[in-house]
Parts: structure tokens; C-alpha cells; sequence
């Protein structure tokens, strides 16, 4: 595919953004994601209910009159969303599924992150990592969706490649916790999109859940809203093997654990704002 191809795709994109999110706001990231520290703004007067730790005490002696330094966040952010590209995350409803939706919401926090002057990398995550680098804005976009029709995941006119085929195995997924640990250890803000069914053992995740630069979507479609499990629902057939996949009830995770759920049959894009807030 050619760059105006390409371009032609993400304007799709970036339409359907704006159309299905009324809550599109660039104060998610400057309120929830933190910058590298402060930088000092200006003095103001003292009122009360001010932080008295921001008290400049020199300069309120020279003038007789109380002063407070104000700070602003240094921004410069850098935000690793993690796309977990699993044969569940196929599954959706009314032809959207996970791996669309967590795409579309990767694409929402390049146009954010535009606007705040900040910086997204994409971690593709199959087989191996795949790690695009930073940008923001439709640069982004462009990046993010020519690497994904690269890897074979999405065809020439933008949609999912509902052939592609993944292989799984619980190797893979503690590679995937390994480096969502290093990142959250780097003190990376992480953005975790998955269905969780890729990780035979969510324990180390689990830790991480309370760690603030973690933020942990669960991507769910209707079925699994479901109470009655076990059933088959999933479509896809593993040509190598020869088998479907089979869906359970996922019961590893508690309603206690710190994670959002982000549900494709809701208006998702402003799901994922208003739990970002």
C-alpha cells in the first residue's frame, strides 16, 4: 500500500474517532498521565487553603507580603500502549472486535497526545514485541497502521485480516508480563490493552495493577458478559492444529483487582476517556 493509501485509511480512522467520541478531551492525559516533574511558574499571593510548603519566605520578608511559588508539570511523556494481538481478541460484536477497538484506542492517544505535546509507542505484541517509535499525531497513526498491514494484520483497506494467524502458548505470555514489568520498573506510563487470555498465571500482573503508571483495560465483547460458561463462540479455526477455540468463563480475575473493563458494544472511545479520568 502507497502513503496516500495509507493517508486514505487513517482519515477513515480519525473521522470515526471524532464520530463516536463526544467526550474527546486532551485534559485525560494532562490530569492522568504524570510528566517528569515541575517547573517553577510564577510567585502568587498566599490565600488560604494554599500549600504552605510552596511558601517563598525570603521574598515574603523583603515585601511584607506572603508569596507561594507556583509550579506546572514538565509533560514530555512517554506512553507505551500495549496491544495484546491474541486469537480472543478477534472476537466483538456487530463487526468490531478487541483488536480493532484496542487499535482505534491507540490511534485516540496519538491524536491526544498531539495536543498535550507528548509522545506514544505502540507495543505490538504476538508472537514477540514489536515496539514502533515515538510519535504523536497523524504521524503516528500513519506509522502504527502501515505496521500493522507490514505484520499481516491488517489487509490493504484497513480492515482486520480475520486469516492471520497466531500461535499461543504460556511461554509467550510470561514474556508479555516480563516486559510489561520492566516498563512499569522504568517507570514507563503503560497502557495495557487485552482480554487477559493470553496468561496462564496472573499473579506478578495482578502486583503491578496498584502500580499508578500502569492502567490496565479490560477489552470485553457481550459474550463475555455472560453467565452461563462454558460455551463455544469463537469461529476462527487454527489451521495448523485443526481446532477451534474454546471460550470459558474467565474466573481468574476479581472485581477487586484494579483494572477498567472497556466493553465493544459500548461507544468504547468514550469508555476508555471517562475511565481514564
Amino acid at each position: 500500500m502507497n502513503l496516500k493509501e495509507i493517508e486514505k485509511v487513517v482519515a477513515s480512522i480519525q473521522s470515526q474517532l471524532f464520530k463516536n467520541s463526544n467526550s474527546y478531551s486532551i485534559g485525560m492525559l494532562k490530569s492522568h498521565f504524570k510528566g517528569a516533574g515541575l517547573q517553577f511558574k510564577e510567585h502568587q499571593v498566599y490565600a488560604p487553603g494554599d500549600d504552605v510548603r510552596f511558601i517563598d519566605w525570603k521574598l515574603s520578608a523583603k515585601t511584607n507580603t506572603m508569596f507561594i511559588k507556583t509550579f506546572e508539570e514538565e509533560r514530555n511523556i512517554e506512553i507505551h500502549t500495549f496491544i495484546d494481538v491474541t486469537e480472543t481478541m478477534f472476537v466483538g460484536y456487530k463487526g468490531v472486535s478487541k483488536l480493532q477497538a484496542a487499535i482505534e484506542l491507540t490511534c485516540l492517544l496519538y491524536l491526544l497526545a498531539d495536543k498535550t505535546k507528548d509522545k506514544v509507542s505502540p507495543i505490538i505484541y504476538i508472537d514477540r514485541p514489536i515496539i514502533l517509535p515515538l510519535a504523536s499525531g497523524q504521524e503516528g497513526i500513519i506509522m502504527l497502521i502501515s505496521q500493522l498491514q507490514k505484520l499481516g494484520l491488517l489487509n490493504n483497506d484497513g480492515k482486520l485480516n480475520l486469516g492471520f494467524e497466531i500461535e499461543m502458548n504460556s511461554e509467550i505470555g510470561n514474556k508479555k508480563i516480563a516486559l510489561i514489568k520492566s516498563l512499569v520498573a522504568r517507570r514507563k506510563e503503560v497502557v495495557l490493552l487485552t482480554d487477559f487470555s493470553s496468561y496462564d498465571n496472573l499473579d506478578i500482573l495482578k502486583k503491578l495493577f496498584y502500580r499508578r503508571n500502569l492502567h490496565t483495560m479490560k477489552l470485553e465483547s457481550p459474550i463475555e458478559t455472560q453467565q452461563n460458561f462454558p460455551f463455544m463462540v469463537f469461529g476462527r479455526s487454527n489451521k495448523k492444529s485443526g481446532m477451534s477455540k474454546s471460550y470459558t468463563k474467565d474466573n481468574k480475575l476479581q472485581e477487586k483487582d484494579r483494572f477498567k473493563r472497556i466493553n465493544v458494544k459500548e461507544r468504547y472511545l468514550e469508555s476508555f476517556i471517562r475511565e481514564m479520568l
